[in-house]
């Protein structure tokens, strides 16, 4: 019975593993298939060739390694037979050589096998490592190219914490072996410690340990101590990326305490080693245990000397003993986002706004925001979508030049939502119904007599009112919807848009999609896709091609997984076609002494915007240009993969020209600007001057409707203005900042877009001796002024509901105006209007 039952689990561990490993291959296939089709192969071989290299290399080593110690502890002249005591297993039971060597080579083959995956699993750690570039910055303790931390440390750790655990695992399996075998007796060890000596009787000592086996485990002691110093040497590093001080990074008392006691740590642990070694030589264990007693007593010292040094030498004059730390943080924190450069300018922000300067701004006026994304992206569902099997999944902000003067332009591309069709077949959802179609685009600042949005681009197909807008390939195959694959030039055709009461079909005409051309590509994504109508259907043909991966950020990821992707990509025209731009960064949390912000739920403390991803909508080719090449990391990656990444200025103009800053990385970089525009040590150790951003005031029904207490904070917004002391307008992002816990402005910082100015960021900054407005006591005006209270109170009557817009922080040379809109939305619908802008300026409220 017992045969069976192992016969049986055999049978289905083998079923298990070919089913994996089955799959697994289907999957490589298609994804070879996937990275030849896009054009990046380089990346695809460069990524395998790594993942199996380190896999194979640290599964040979890991299972050389334990079969090698398996073998010394199970090898013997003599025959041996293992004997279980009667209380262990119920009943006498003998287990012989042969089957303690089969269970150890199946554990030493698991472990080895986890290594090699773990070790796969890091590929790009050693990478980066092996083609890593210098930083040429040193950090101030150690004098390390800030390079170092970020390319060598991770792996140095990496390696040593597999070594360590696998030394452990032989040590662990080395020791049960020789025990079962009688090869080590504790009553031969305790003998050693001459325990006679304190009162305690002699033991009686029927079997000595073997001196072979205790060399062995003298050995694996002796290595497992090495990993423990190496390991403690490394963690001196890690004092630079952790917080015990008044700022992040090495404090004073970490300088002067915690390094030494490190120091101390490793020389024990490497005594220790040493000490191991004589044990398996000589037999003597008393030596090797004054180790522990050593270790405990340093265990001790690191809990109470560093919180005594702090509390009696560092606290009573903590700012002088602290001020260089001090210094390192804020020059590395600016270093590390990018806030070095930050051109600081002021402005009174009290001049008068006469007629002369408005009409000098006339373009700032033209292009003031008054569409904000979510009441417009409800609009444009309302109005736009045709069809219930369409979908607006966003707006995107850009500027076109309209007319021959630029102009801020708010474009929503109309997705297909394959959820949505009405007869969801296997056909309709993967022959038929392939794509989106066209635009729908209005400038930010215009509106119709009935309070919807002016609309450039609109209908189905799209009509453009502006030949700078004119849609010659509409058909969107690759958005932001999470669609299923979908194949193209079958014989069936394709959905293109309704007209009246027929609809428009056509044959896709582009390359995109890996072509289905031989019966082993539709059987391998017929059982990648468990689809067997892919396999049979009569519609497919050797011109076919199949689509996948058309999310655009999941394409872009699965291309370039090392980089970290902004939130929001965007959608561009030009020259009639459409193209999708993603923003990529580099980041690390390794960055010595710079303050950690979360991005996207993971702590970074080093961010770049080196990558600009450009996806066309049609074909799904992708292009990753280089837009920070002195970014390291990047310079690292681009090692790597010389052929995978171009230069920014390969980019074609008109293309070029719809590049935006990205409002991730401004959001972080504003976020710590708020602390670190504090560049005086004294001051920034006494948050003297902390900012915050401003909390953007809702109404109590909008507020309910999010369910939430906690304020929201204003976002940055993409507008176009011309900046004081500059002669014309541009395309900016910009956000205001108040005094902590106070509501007048402080600053606002803006990054810039266009042309040469891409990515400089100015902060204007206010004088300190005059109240300057904030948004949340602009917002207090407004609502205590008398007509528009009345009127927002009226219009929250009859079934109607008010939606007040974000309000605008608007420079106009050396004065600020503050516009808000309002919409209003009926209770039965969804189609919010806008119906009033109020503007304020000083004292003055006017709606």
């Amino acid at each position: 019975m017992n045969i069976i039952k192992i016969v049986s689990w055999a049978i289905l561990g083998i079923i298990l593993f070919s089913s994996l490993f089955f799959t697994g291959f289907i999957t490589l296939l298609t994804d070879w298939w996937w990275f030849s089709e896009i054009g990046f192969t380089e990346i695809f071989l460069t990524s395998l060739k790594a993942k199996l290299g380190m896999g194979i290399v640290a599964g040979l080593v890991a299972l050389t390694f334990l079969t090698l110690n398996l073998y010394l502890a199970t090898s013997s002249k003599t025959p041996w037979v293992v004997i279980l005591p009667k209380e262990l297993m119920g009943q006498q039971f003998n287990l012989d050589k042969k089957f303690i060597k089969r269970i150890g080579t199946l554990v030493s083959s698991a472990v080895a096998l986890i290594i090699a995956f773990i070790a796969g699993a890091n590929w790009y750690r050693l990478l980066t490592f092996l083609s890593a570039t210098p930083f040429g910055q040193v950090d101030p303790l150690f004098g390390r190219d800030v390079g170092f931390y970020i390319f060598s440390l991770p792996v140095f750790t990496f390696a040593l914490n597999l070594i360590n655990f696998l030394i452990l695992v032989s040590l662990i399996s080395t020791v049960i072996i020789y025990l079962l075998r009688g090869s080590i007796n504790f009553s031969d060890i305790i003998e050693k410690l001459n325990l006679k000596s304190i009162g305690l009787p002699k033991i009686k000592i029927e079997n000595r340990t073997d001196p072979k086996a205790r060399m062995h485990v003298g050995i694996l002691l002796a290595l497992f101590m090495t990993t423990l110093a190496g390991n403690t040497y490394l963690s001196l590093f890690s004092l630079l990326t952790s917080q015990s001080g008044p700022v992040f990074g090495p404090a004073f008392t970490d300088a002067n305490v915690m390094v030494p006691l490190l120091y101390v740590s490793v020389f024990i642990y490497a005594l220790g080693a040493l000490l191991a070694l004589y044990y398996g030589i000589s037999g003597k264990l008393f030596p090797l245990l004054s180790i522990v007693f050593l270790t405990a007593i340093l265990g001790f010292a690191s809990s109470i000397l560093p919180s005594l040094f702090q509390r009696l030498v560092v606290a009573p004059n903590e700012f002088a003993k602290e001020t260089p730390f001090i210094k390192h943080n804020i020059a590395a924190t600016r270093e590390a986002y990018g806030l070095k450069n930050v051109q600081e300018r002021t402005i009174s922000a009290d001049k008068p706004l006469t007629s002369a300067e408005i009409a000098a701004n006339n373009l700032t006026i033209k292009n003031v925001r008054l569409w904000d994304r979510e009441p417009l992206l409800s609009t444009f569902s309302q109005i736009q979508e045709i069809r219930t099997y369409y979908e607006f999944a966003s707006v995107d902000n850009d500027r076109y030049i309209i007319d021959g003067e630029i102009r801020q332009i708010m474009l929503s591309p109309r997705e297909l939502s394959a959820e949505s069709l009405p007869a969801k077949t296997w056909i309709n959802e993967h022959l038929t119904f392939t794509h989106g179609y066209g635009i729908t685009a209005g400038p930010v600042n215009q509106v119709t007599a009935e309070g919807l949005p002016v609309l450039f681009v609109k209908d189905l197909p799209p009509k453009s009112e502006k030949k700078e807008l004119q849609i010659t390939r509409p058909e969107i195959y690759y958005g932001e919807l999470v669609n299923d694959y979908v194949i193209v030039k079958t014989l069936a055709k394709e959905f293109n848009y309704p007209k009246g009461e027929e609809n428009v079909f056509d044959t896709y005409k582009g390359n995109g999609g890996v072509a289905m051309d031989s019966l082993l590509k539709r059987l391998v994504y017929a059982l990648q896709y468990s689809s067997l109508k892919m396999l049979l259907s009569a519609d497919i043909s050797s011109e076919s091609r199949i689509m996948y991966n058309r999310n655009i950020k999941e394409r872009v990821a699965k291309l370039a997984p090392f980089l970290t992707y902004d939130k929001d990509p965007y959608l561009v025209t030009v020259d009639g076609k459409l193209y999708w731009i993603l923003d990529a960064y580099t980041v690390s949390s390794r960055y010595p002494y710079s303050q950690p912000v979360s991005l996207n739920g993971s702590q970074v403390n080093y961010i770049r915007n080196s990558v600009k991803a450009v996806v066309d909508a049609y074909d799904g080719s992708i292009t990753l240009y280089q837009s920070d090449p002195n970014d390291p990391i990047m310079k690292t990656y681009a090692k790597i993969f010389p052929t995978s990444f171009k230069k920014l200025s390969d980019m074609p103009k008109n293309l070029a020209a719809h590049l935006r800053y990205p409002e991730d990385i401004f959001s972080l970089q504003t976020e710590i600007y708020t602390t670190y525009h504090m560049d005086e040590p004294q001051i920034f150790y006494n948050k003297e001057d902390q900012w915050e951003v401003p909390e953007d005031v809702q109404s109590e029904a909008q507020a309910a409707e999010k369910e939430t207490d906690k304020p929201n904070t204003m976002l940055p917004r993409h507008m176009i203005m011309k900046l004081p002391e500059e002669d014309k307008e541009e395309f900016i992002l910009m956000l205001p900042f108040t005094p902590r816990s106070k509501d007048n402005l402080s600053a606002w910082m803006v990054a810039r877009n266009d042309g040469e100015n891409y990515g400089k960021l100015v902060e204007y900054r206010f004088p300190k001796d005059k109240l300057v407005f904030g948004p949340k006591q602009i917002i207090a005006r407004i609502n205590q002024d008398a007509e528009v209270a009345r009127q927002i109170t009226l219009w929250d009557q009859r079934g109607s509901q008010v939606i007040q817009g974000p309000l605008l922080v608007i420079p106009i040379e050396e004065s600020l105006i503050y516009v808000r809109p309002l919409y209003l939305k009926a209770e039965s619908g969804k189609i919010p209007e806008l119906k009033r802008v109020i503007v304020a300026y000083e004292n003055k409220v006017v709606m």
